[in-house]
């Protein structure tokens, strides 16, 4: 066989694992669209079927076989909702008591990150890892004295009695600490030299260049006390204090106490329940990415 013969044959061979690699190549794209198709479809459908059902009578949610989209669209269970809710009221209450936590925590997390993150003091890490250690203590253990000590203060069934408790996150502080060790030191020292202090060099260097992960966390605390149940169940009892979670969630006991069943009902407050999140998600999904990208960083 001449030198020529040989030649080709090589580049017949390498042309065919090259291909072979190609062909496993684009299957292995395929499987994995495949994949994440399958699980979007799991996570989404009874998310969708709730939304559609939601605009059903009770009658058509329970025919077999169960279809996910409404012939003949009503307005029944909303109405309904709206007139034995006080919604506007529940509306307002979430918002009060979901916004001044998120205040609340971004203030003192930052400040309090920035202190474990820039400054030394005796006994920085000791209280630094005391803090974290807290995320372990589920909720469950420390509501009955939480509920006691509101009582004994009088701020049940208060904003003040909702907001206080929260005001401050270890979650938040981790994070946060986190994001500031990365940033560089240079600027500090600049502006020490300049003559700014702590506080101005934290609130007019530190604060501008962690903008994402500020509103990130802010998302985040928002989103958690927004959805939160059981927290405002215990410390409210009145119908003019109760949160939006806390009002559907009552009503739906109702509902199915109630021998008719009336599913729309509970499938139409459970929308209404999540609709806020998810337009602030919708408009708002970059800095919910960035937010699960800082959970991520590395000291």
């Amino acid at each position: 066989m001449d030198v020529n013969t040989q030649a080709a044959t090589r580049g017949q061979g390498r042309g065919l694992f090259t291909a072979s690699r190609t062909g496993v190549s684009i299957f292995g794209k395929i499987l994995k669209y495949i994949l994440l198709l399958a699980l979007t479809v799991i996570t989404v459908y009874p998310f969708l079927w709730m939304i559609f059902s939601s605009f059903k009578t009770d009658g058509m949610i329970m025919a077999t076989p169960a279809s996910l989209f409404v012939a003949n669209p009503t307005f029944d269970a909303y109405k309904k909702i709206w007139e034995r809710l006080p919604f506007l009221i529940f509306f307002k209450n979430s918002v009060i008591f979901s916004a001044g936590v998120t205040i609340c925590v971004l203030l003192f997390d930052t400040m309090a990150a920035y202190a474990f993150a820039r400054l030394k003091f005796k006994g920085k890490n000791f209280l630094f890892l005391l803090i974290v250690s807290t995320l372990m203590i589920p909720f469950q253990v420390v509501m009955v004295p939480l509920f006691v000590e509101l009582n004994k203060l009088r701020l049940l069934d208060t904003y003040l009695g909702l907001i206080l408790p929260r005001a401050a996150d270890a979650l938040g502080i981790f994070l946060m600490r986190g994001f500031f060790i990365t940033l560089p030191r240079d600027l500090e020292e600049a502006a020490r030299i300049d003559g700014c202090n702590e506080f101005q060099i934290f609130r007019k260097i530190i604060l501008p260049l962690c903008m994402t992960a500020f509103l990130s966390l802010g998302l985040f605390v928002f989103n958690g006390n927004w959805g939160d149940l059981l927290y405002p169940m215990l410390l409210t009892s009145k119908t003019s204090m109760r949160t939006l979670q806390a009002g559907i969630a009552l009503m739906m006991a109702n509902v199915q106490g109630n021998a008719q069943g009336e599913y729309s009902l509970m499938l139409a407050g459970s929308f209404l329940s999540v609709l806020p999140i998810l337009v602030a998600y919708i408009f708002l999904q970059k800095y919910f990415i960035q937010g699960i990208a800082m959970t991520g960083i590395k000291e």
